[in-house]
């Protein structure tokens, strides 16, 4: 078998391979011999079908499944014989592919990128702490009890977080404009939900009012029409509610399956509940901080074929997230592009994170995988049946192993970094962090 490679562009390759007709030829003889005894053709005894017939009917499709499985064969020979580690499937063209005469073909794939780390110890890395204060405390519940509030009607003038229910319908130079227009709405002001001005201009309505609502339309509303425009809507206010916050007694507290049913054992694990939150969002911080440095440091090229593979599962999760496990929408419908960035993203990182654990020879630390899976099983009523159902099944607790690798890779790479200490609130912690501001040019 001859083989050649050329490097067509970047970690793009070209492999160029010959298979001796002996080969081929044997397999094939084989595979009709093979056939012949067991085929059924009108007219021969089973077993007695003479190879010429068998090879006249059957020839053509036995020959390509040979081709099949010699091409399967020849092309991992000549993968181990070059050295070379493919990423993704190649696409096979057959150059001669004539009985009798050596096949050639080309195998065209892509390489995983060869790395050599840069040195980390220039980078600073800000780790941030927080704790969960009593004041956090108090706000989440007012929160939780917000969000089991109930609505009750009032005879006053409307002010901020009140919620009133209007017909409306907007103008533009005197004329009424395509979705301007709604009815037996409800709106709590200052939600920000309708456009700037809006929901200011019903601050001081009564029920029944009917009142003109003056809006400037912000230069990159939706509908191209209305940017920038000056609009004015008529807005008839059918009712005024304030919001009633949920009392914290028992019938409050069963609802977050409590089984002490007090006050005191509530504010326990609602502040159980928020410094879990607390530590994971500081360690996602702490790890996108890391690993952006370690992007920055370590410009690589990636395979397109791990891109694409990466898009396609970000699809899968876009579907599930949004549409739901039983969702009959084909994935591949969502824009490539939505996900070619964060798949981009993705796949360096990986190849990055792998690059550090073949370096520092890492491996699962099992303490901290046995810590991990405690941490995420005491949210949980058994938290041992779930420990238990993660050390039975592999796969699952392969995930939660690469997840502490994960973690250890970030712990290598902080090692080596010079790294700050910095304390914030409850708030500005779990706060998303707001993506940097593009540079002027």
């Amino acid at each position: 078998m001859q083989v050649s490679v050329e490097t067509t562009s970047g970690l793009e390759r070209l492999m160029t391979i010959s298979v001796p007709a002996e080969r081929i030829d044997q397999d094939v003889t084989k595979r009709i011999q093979q056939t012949a005894r067991t085929v059924k053709i009108d007219g021969f005894r089973p077993g007695k079908v003479p190879v010429k017939v068998v090879k006249q009917r059957y020839g053509k499709g036995i020959r390509e499944e040979v081709l099949g499985q010699v091409v399967q064969e020849s092309f991992y020979q000549a993968l181990q014989q070059e050295e070379i580690n493919p990423a993704g499937t190649p696409s096979i063209d057959f150059k001669k592919d004539v009985e009798g005469e050596n096949l050639e073909y080309t195998a065209k794939f892509e390489v995983y990128p060869s790395i050599e780390l840069a040195d980390f110890s220039s980078v600073e890395i800000e780790k941030k702490s927080a704790e969960v204060t009593d004041a956090d405390l108090d706000q989440m519940i007012e929160t939780l009890r917000k969000q089991q509030a109930d609505w009750v009607e009032v005879e006053r003038e409307a002010k901020l977080e009140d919620r009133v229910r209007i017909d409306f319908e907007g103008f533009v130079d005197g004329e009424a404009f395509d979705g301007g227009k709604g009815e037996g709405m409800d709106l709590v002001l200052g939600s920000n939900t309708m456009i700037p001005g809006f929901e200011a201009g019903l601050v001081g309505a009564k029920a029944g009012d009917e009142v003109e609502v003056k809006v400037t339309f912000p230069e990159s509303y939706q509908a191209e029409n209305l940017q920038g425009k000056d609009a004015v809507f008529k807005v008839k206010v059918a009712s005024v509610s304030e919001q009633v916050l949920a009392e914290l007694n028992e019938e409050f507290f069963s609802k977050f399956g409590l089984e002490d049913k007090t006050e005191e054992a509530f504010r326990v694990e609602v502040g159980k509940n928020m410094a879990r939150e607390l530590k994971q969002a500081l360690k996602m911080k702490l790890k996108d901080q890391v690993f952006s440095k370690l992007l920055e440091l370590n410009a690589i090229d990636v395979p397109s074929a791990l891109v694409d593979g990466e898009i396609d599962n970000l699809r899968r999760q876009a579907v599930m997230q949004f549409a739901g496990p039983d969702s009959d929408m084909d994935p591949s419908a969502l824009p490539k592009e939505m996900f070619t960035d964060q798949a981009d993203r993705r796949v360096k990182i990986g190849l990055l994170m792998q690059e550090v654990i073949k370096v520092n020879e890492l491996e699962a630390d099992e303490a901290r995988v046995r810590e991990t899976l405690e941490e995420m099983a005491e949210t949980y009523q058994d938290p041992q049946q779930v420990i238990d159902w993660y050390m039975g099944n592999e796969e699952m607790l392969g995930q939660i192993k690469g997840l502490v690798l994960e973690e250890q890779v970030v712990d290598q790479l902080l090692a080596a970094a010079k790294v700050a200490d910095v304390t914030v609130s409850y708030e500005d912690a779990i706060k998303p962090e707001q993506p940097a501001a593009p540079e002027a040019e």
